[in-house]
């Protein structure tokens, strides 16, 4: 049976360590925390559960983090997670098979996920925003896994959030976070499959969660911004005020009837629309 290493990147996250680890307890036979210097009792928590730990200096990129605490893996196969994410016992029991099942069940077993329509849909959509996920041939050498995200009191299953896929199950010394965006994928120098458990969540529960993080998002995407020098001229001024809020509002309203998850896809809609004039604010005034 092959191991699996489960690591961690954290940052004060007392809050949910414990629970996270608890989720991955039957799964893990090794797990990594690469914690940036937390002032709260992350540490320990994750210690007290037999967790290997490596304290760091705070990384503005996060992803840089993540590639630390995944170098560190020592196992066959590495799932990467985020404090505030769970593991059902369906998609543990899911992980333990496709990582031991051979190359051509593996094939079948693609074939016959109940949502790869939907699945390969997306993933052609990420493609097209951060490149190839893998190689089309080879040997699997990770996974996406649909993610359910919990917005104010409910899971979000519209507006284009579900099914949110991310690599998270990759074969060791097979995968690396480049660190250049808080949206990038793992680069993976293998095949890429899916699979069909969902992995919990539990991103914004309060409001003033999601402010938080979606304000830390938008400083980056205004470094993104000054990086890649974007003008400053009443024409892109117009676009990213204007434009793009709107489009993005209405896409995901309507084109993926994210009114149908009630008010809070439109909360969320709205407040991710935002971010597009927030982010181009952010990097006139400090540009």
């Amino acid at each position: 049976m092959p191991t699996i290493s489960v690591v961690l990147a954290t940052r004060n996250e007392e809050g949910n360590i414990k629970d996270c680890l608890a989720s991955v307890k039957s799964l893990a036979d090794e797990i990594v925390v690469v914690d940036e210097s937390s002032i709260d009792k992350t540490v320990q928590l994750a210690r007290d559960f037999g967790a290997k730990v490596k304290i760091i200096p705070h990384e503005p990129i996060f992803h840089k983090t993540k590639q630390k605490a995944l170098s560190l893996a020592t196992s066959d196969w590495i799932l990467q997670l985020d404090a505030d994410e769970r593991v059902s016992p369906a998609l543990a029991s899911e992980i333990k098979k496709v990582v031991s099942i051979s190359y051509k069940e593996l094939e079948g077993y693609q074939k016959n996920l109940l949502k790869r329509e939907l699945f390969l849909r997306h993933q052609k959509t990420l493609e097209k925003r951060d490149g190839p996920s893998g190689k089309a041939d080879g040997t699997y050498a990770a996974f996406f896994i649909p993610r359910l995200n919990f917005f104010l009191g409910k899971f979000l299953r519209c507006g284009g959030v579900y099914p949110d896929g991310v690599i998270r199950l990759v074969k060791r010394g097979h995968a690396l976070f480049p660190a250049r965006s808080v949206h990038e994928q793992i680069v993976v120098d293998g095949k890429v499959g899916w699979l069909q458990n969902d992995l919990i969540h539990l991103s914004d529960p309060t409001l003033e969660r999601y402010l938080e993080r979606n304000s830390s998002y938008i400083d980056l995407l205004a470094k993104d911004l000054k990086r890649e020098k974007v003008a400053k001229n009443p024409i892109v001024f117009l676009n990213y005020f204007l434009i793009k809020p709107v489009w993005w509002f209405l896409l995901t309203q309507i084109r993926h009837k994210g009114i149908l998850d009630g008010w809070r896809g439109i909360v969320f809609s709205f407040f991710s629309a935002l971010r597009f004039p927030r982010a181009f604010f952010r990097y006139l005034k400090n540009g």
